[in-house]
């Protein structure tokens, strides 16, 4: 009698084992989840980044240009933005990027209008009017010196797309003004020179460049 009485003791001590050991394990359990969830939340406070791209039109064409000068410009740029109330700016509404890029503008000619003719042992070649073949961004060479941006006035990406336009087309002016065209029509007429005297005796035949009319 007293065995079996100690037998329902037991029992009754492993089944409240086994009772508490269950209420341990969901209490872990529910602590894990609440873990969980408080990294998820903190994971999705964090600040993010992210950037898409799909082509949307590809076209190809044939390319007849003869380009013969190239320069390299670095323009300075400074985009502000900010709201004003009767004139006056708004305190902490002021948005200011202070940055530059390298321009590399070509210049030269089409292929196509370049004409050339050879009548007693002349050789007359009629060169176009030099013009810009492109006008691009460095997007290596970025340097940033100032960058404030209030959450009140953002710059726009129309506004900084703006931006870049007039930055390529000061780009432009500056290397126009100092010499481009000039550069790119003495370039041409030494590279055509050679082109010539690969065919022709140039002490025989005199070449002489000229500009369509």
């Amino acid at each position: 009698m007293k065995e079996r009485n100690e037998e329902k003791k037991k029992g009754r001590f492993s089944l409240f084992k086994i009772y508490m050991t269950g209420k341990v394990a969901g209490a872990a359990a529910g602590i894990a989840v609440v873990a969980v969830v408080i990294a998820a939340v903190a994971i999705g406070l964090r600040s993010t980044h992210s950037s898409e791209h799909q082509a949307t039109r590809i076209g190809f064409e044939d390319i007849g240009e003869l380009a013969t000068q190239s320069a390299y410009c670095t323009e300075v740029n400074v985009t502000e933005a900010s709201r004003e109330l009767f004139g006056l700016t708004i305190p902490f509404t002021q948005s200011k990027y202070i940055y530059s890029y390298d321009v590399v503008i070509k210049a030269g000619f089409d292929f196509g209008d370049i004409q050339w003719s050879v009548q007693d042992h002349v050789i007359e070649v009629r060169l176009p009017e030099v013009r810009v073949l492109s006008n691009e961004i460095d997007l290596d060479s970025f340097q940033v010196y100032h960058e404030e941006e209030s959450i009140f006035r953002p710059i726009t990406l129309e506004e900084n797309n703006e931006a870049m336009t007039r930055l390529r087309a000061a780009a432009q002016e500056n290397a126009i003004a100092n010499g481009l065209f000039e550069n790119a029509r003495d370039n041409a007429e030494a590279i055509l020179t050679g082109f010539f005297g690969g065919v022709y005796d140039l002490e025989e035949y005199e070449l002489r460049f000229v500009e369509n009319a």
